[in-house]
């Protein structure tokens, strides 16, 4: 768990001190069993979130979103949490520079025509071979 000695700051790319540790109210933080209940309380409903965004993954819904806002959720109170969703904030910015890169824009588009160009002609080959019959039986 949490304690102040793991609160510490650590300059965030803004060049503005980001404190990093429990961000409950200080009545809160002042009483150590009601902090660390507190913390379970948090850790309880972050899981829930988490878990909720797992089962997302290979269901319909937004699955990594839902992970993320309970990494969120769990970054109230955990330093670990904290770390891992600047990790990711920077890795995720990194991409999206790299993503914005005009060469690498130029491979990405030039893949994706070739992509469907391939779709293209096995779409054309498969019509001109069996006709527009769909490749399942449907008795009406």
């Amino acid at each position: 768990m949490n304690a102040e000695s793991d609160e510490r700051a650590e300059e965030s790319e803004g060049g503005q001190e980001a404190e990093l540790g429990s961000r409950a109210p200080e009545f809160i933080k002042s009483r150590r069993g009601l902090h660390v209940s507190w913390q379970v309380g948090v850790f309880i409903v972050g899981l829930a979130v988490v878990g909720a965004g797992v089962v997302m993954l290979p269901l319909p819904g937004p699955g990594w979103l839902v992970i993320f806002g309970g990494m969120a959720i769990w970054a109230t109170e955990f330093v670990w949490a904290q770390l891992v969703l600047r990790w990711t904030k920077r890795k995720v910015t990194e991409a999206a520079q790299r993503a914005l890169d005009p060469k690498v824009r130029r491979r990405n588009i030039i893949l994706t025509t070739i992509g469907l160009v391939i779709i293209a002609a096995l779409l054309g080959v498969y019509l001109w071979k069996f006709g527009f019959v769909m490749p399942w039986k449907i008795d009406q």
